[in-house]
């Protein structure tokens, strides 16, 4: 925003575009932290509230939608600014899509059905690379590599290395990885969790439920959702749907903030102190506004 507020008063189009995998979601206004109209502040913001919850939204679906959006705005001279933190989502439009082949849905049934620790040990005999890249309770990442290679015959970096359709080669990117201390990261998601609860969280959630909406979906899996469900449902207390909630966004950011820390190419620059961001988003207008 402080970029793209002092392009816009130098007459530069700037423009926000949603990079989060839950934020792209209309029915999670609250949960995902979408920023409001006051918070928006006149600049222009796309791709956010885009999706109905009843569409999953894959990597491939957002990143098509973001290459329709990004050309757009450069055939009209304006700046696309993506802001959000799903790296899948961001690696898949700067690198491509790996041309993985449909899987088998019986494979796809039986796999995700198998306990993590079962799973786990299938992985490691059958693809012990991508076992040693992935944390032993990385469920979901499990069980799309042990999917891949039960239903191609091909490990999945086999295939993630004949991505196609990226479009980091031809663009003139500047990333900022913002990395704040991770005391402070913590106590804000608590403070963020609860603020949430008291801000129509709950209301939100069972407008959710009211749909009768298929669990499997991502925005029935967005973090809260099951927490501030089990609250409506009575199964928790408020108490403890705000604890449970609490520890889901810390333990995300954790993963987050690790991914974002070793995973973006080495010359992404990091931002580990909140004190050097304003200069960085000087140097940032400089070059753009150049």
């Amino acid at each position: 925003m402080r970029l793209a507020r002092r392009l816009t008063a130098e007459g530069r189009r700037a423009v926000v575009l949603n990079a989060d995998s839950a934020q792209v979601y209309a029915d999670l206004r609250v949960l995902s932290a979408r920023p409001t109209e006051a918070e928006m502040a006149g600049i222009e913001h796309l791709l956010f509230g885009a999706w109905d919850g009843a569409e999953a939204c894959s990597a491939a679906d957002w990143a098509a939608a973001a290459k329709r959006e990004i050309a757009a705005l450069h055939d009209d001279g304006a700046l696309p600014i993506l802001a959000g933190g799903t790296g899948l989502y961001l690696r898949t439009l700067l690198d491509g899509i790996a041309p993985v082949p449909t899987i088998d849905p019986a494979i796809r049934a039986e796999v995700r059905a198998l306990p993590q620790a079962e799973a786990r040990a299938a992985l490691e005999r059958e693809d012990p690379a991508a076992a040693a890249r992935l944390a032993p309770a990385d469920a979901s990442r499990t069980a799309r590599a042990l999917e891949v290679v039960r239903s191609t015959g091909r490990v999945l970096a086999h295939w993630q290395g004949e991505k196609r359709g990226g479009i980091g080669d031809a663009m003139d990117l500047r990333a900022l990885v913002l990395l704040p201390e991770r005391d402070w990261l913590a106590a804000r998601c608590d403070r963020r969790f609860a603020a949430m609860l008291d801000g129509g969280a709950r209301e939100e959630v069972a407008a959710l439920l009211a749909r009768g909406l298929n669990p499997a979906l991502p925005v029935m899996r967005a973090i809260g959702v099951r927490e501030v469900a089990g609250w409506i449902e009575g199964k928790l207390s408020r108490d403890q749907a705000l604890l449970a909630g609490q520890t889901s966004t810390r333990r995300y950011a954790k993963r987050q903030y690790t991914w974002f820390r070793r995973q973006p190419p080495p010359e992404w620059r990091r931002i580990e102190l909140q004190s050097c961001l304003q200069s960085a988003c000087d140097e940032l207008f400089l070059q753009f506004s150049a």
